[in-house]
């Protein structure tokens, strides 16, 4: 059986909005608009998760949020996961280790520099790193198919079929 990871990195945040920490930066205008596109990418694409599990920050509970209604997931589904936010790739490896067992297509919505460094260690020589030195801009999405077993994910045990940028799906939002 074919297993797939979806990684996330949240929509573009709000950096002029007045917020009381980092964790509750919200979305900018542009994040408002390229969640739901991406959303509606998955949908056409029939990724539709069985499993969403996403950090609690501000901008990512929007983006995730915006993305659920995209793909008509139900809110009260989404696992809102505290130990994402800041997650390191050694954090991030270790948590997608414990749904060893995950569904055939499981996202996972969080932050950078962590997901791109885990899309680095898992997929290894299959990355092409672009020319603006971003593998994961806001709203952007990692696709990896996974090995069957996730207890051990080593360097290089995944294979990365596509990177999605939101600013690719322009013409095919209207």
């Amino acid at each position: 059986m074919s297993r797939e990871l979806l990684l996330l990195r949240h929509a573009k945040s709000d950096w002029d909005a007045t917020y009381s920490s980092d964790f509750e930066r919200p979305l900018a205008k542009r994040g408002k608009r390229d969640a739901p596109k991406v959303g509606a990418w998955l949908y056409r694409e029939g990724l539709v998760p069985e499993r969403i599990v996403s950090s609690p920050a501000l901008r990512a509970r929007d983006t995730t949020l915006k993305i659920c209604k995209a793909i008509d997931y139900k809110k009260k589904h989404i696992c809102w996961e505290p130990r994402l936010y800041e997650a390191s790739q050694a954090d991030l490896i270790h948590f997608l280790q414990q749904y060893h067992t995950a569904p055939r297509c499981f996202l996972v919505v969080g932050h950078n520099p962590g997901l791109e460094d885990v899309v680095r260690y898992l997929a290894g020589a299959d990355v092409e790193e672009p020319a603006d030195g971003k593998l994961l801009p806001t709203a952007a999405m990692a696709r990896l198919e996974m090995p069957d077993d996730w207890r051990v994910l080593a360097p290089g045990c995944a294979t990365l079929l596509s990177i999605t940028r939101p600013r690719l799906l322009e013409d095919q939002a209207a």
